[in-house]
């Protein structure tokens, strides 16, 4: 039987050219002249995976871009792994910093420079090339299932409904995606955490028009005034937010994860000069590393109202505006939140002034056991393809749609992503370390044999 370090060998000129066939589409989901482009990058992965060994791929319709869907299954008392991830890509502008053709892949020093080179066309290769080497081989012992969506970069706004619609075509047993990094080349991780978001737009609003501040300063309550006033609240002197009953629901960090925490490479004083500040500030008790990634957080995203322009004008606003948003971790419901915080800015507005907040948009964290049997496996397949065990790692970001699978489906979702900060995912010159990518490979591949063995 070849091994899966044979197998790459033999066939990575066409591994190459597969992924290639990909990028070469710019499958740009924002932009609608590549609307044609989506359809076209739809039916390139319906027969990738279907020479990859699927038994059946199929392309079902949605309110926006198509879905990808294909399975494998043989073996009805098996686990089923899902796997998810998107075709479409981000804009490849400003083109001028481009140092190659985005839509032509180009290898230098052992990486692979194009849009989609990471996210996600060449992390979802991973995915079908372990599963191919399974296949063909006659190793998979697992039931495999692919749902690829066209609209993750712009907020996945068909994939509930198509998950709720088709809730019995997609049950399984576990969700599988590679759409997440590790904290280094060297320093393999697995993303055990995704920290949740609610968003809101405030407006208070004072007197019936601006006023002359000579008048009436000191007489009558600045609404830009009461604005600051109300938000210098939500945040106390030890980091903690205000808003009642905002912990609740938060779960401690479990031991043996804040001691994974602790071994990542990191350093503060670099990590100061990287963003030129001379302090960190966040929740006391807690590791800056913890504070952004496992604890949540209040911030100010905009605040406007009254005169901004050039010169001086004595005015006191009518009305003052400001965005904000907090960074919510699992356990925690967004919706819950986002109530509790429009109540607390009523109970802090000043008399004088009157306060809307509107709701904008939100999401639910995840967390992922690290003592799940198919977690266990995904460590164990980063640990042979990578000579080392990987950390157990929560990100401060938000995905969304992972928390919506587990709501919808039921399932937890095993995040094996191999993506490097280096990669310059979203932004000009994006790449993939070619290593790396291989090494994904017989991670999965691994994942795969070792889910067995675990379940």
């Amino acid at each position: 039987m070849q091994n899966i370090t044979d197998y790459i060998t033999a066939h990575r000129a066409r591994f190459m050219e597969e992924w290639a066939s990909l990028i070469r589409i710019p499958s740009v989901s924002c932009q609608p002249e590549h609307k044609s482009d989506m359809q076209r990058c739809a039916e390139r992965w319906r027969d990738l995976l279907l020479s990859s060994g699927a038994t059946h791929a199929e392309i079902m319709p949605s309110n926006g871009n198509p879905f990808v869907y294909a399975e494998y299954i043989q073996q009805h008392n098996a686990p089923t792994v899902l796997v998810y991830s998107h075709y479409d890509v981000m804009p490849v502008e400003p083109l001028d910093q481009w140092h190659s053709d985005p839509w032509e892949p180009s290898v230098r020093d052992g990486r692979l420079y194009a849009r989609g080179a990471d996210d996600d066309k060449g992390q979802a290769m991973i995915q079908a090339k372990a599963f191919e080497y399974l296949v063909k081989t006659g190793q998979m012992q697992c039931n495999v299932k692919f749902i690829f969506e066209g609209e993750e970069e712009i907020g996945s706004p068909s994939l509930e409904a198509f998950i709720e619609e088709h809730k019995e075509l997609l049950k399984c047993d576990i969700i599988l995606v590679s759409d997440t990094s590790m904290i280094g080349k060297d320093t393999p991780s697995i993303t055990t955490g995704l920290r949740g978001l609610a968003y809101w737009q405030i407006e208070v609003d004072g007197p019936n028009r601006d006023l002359h501040s000579g008048h009436f300063g000191g007489a009558v309550k600045n609404p830009v005034n009461a604005l600051c006033e109300m938000l210098a609240q939500v945040v106390d002197s030890q980091g903690r937010i205000t808003i009642p009953h905002f912990y609740d629901d938060v779960l401690p960090i479990p031991d043996e994860e804040r001691k994974m925490i602790a071994q990542i490479p990191f350093s503060e004083d670099n990590y100061k000069a990287a963003i030129a500040v001379d302090a960190t500030f966040g929740e006391v008790g807690y590791s800056t590393l913890e504070r952004n990634s496992c604890r949540p957080s209040f911030d100010i995203c905009g605040i406007w109202g009254g005169y901004t322009g050039e010169g001086s004008k004595t005015v006191l606003p009518s009305k003052a505006f400001a965005k904000v948003s907090c960074r919510l971790v699992a356990n925690q419901d967004h919706e819950q939140i986002s109530r509790a915080f429009a109540d607390y800015m009523q109970q802090l507005a000043p008399v004088g002034v009157r306060v809307k907040v509107t709701p904008m948009h939100g999401g639910q964290g995840y967390v992922c056991p690290i003592d799940l049997p198919a977690y266990k496996a995904a460590e164990k397949g980063f640990e042979i393809a990578f000579g080392k065990r990987p950390l157990a790692a929560r990100r401060g970001g938000s995905i969304p749609i992972i928390a919506d699978f587990e709501r919808v489906l039921g399932v937890k979702t095993i995040l094996m992503g191999f993506g490097l900060e280096q990669n310059a995912i979203h932004s000009p010159n994006e790449s993939m370390d070619l290593e790396v990518w291989e090494k994904g490979i017989v991670a999965v591949s691994e994942f795969y044999k070792n889910i067995i063995l675990f379940a």
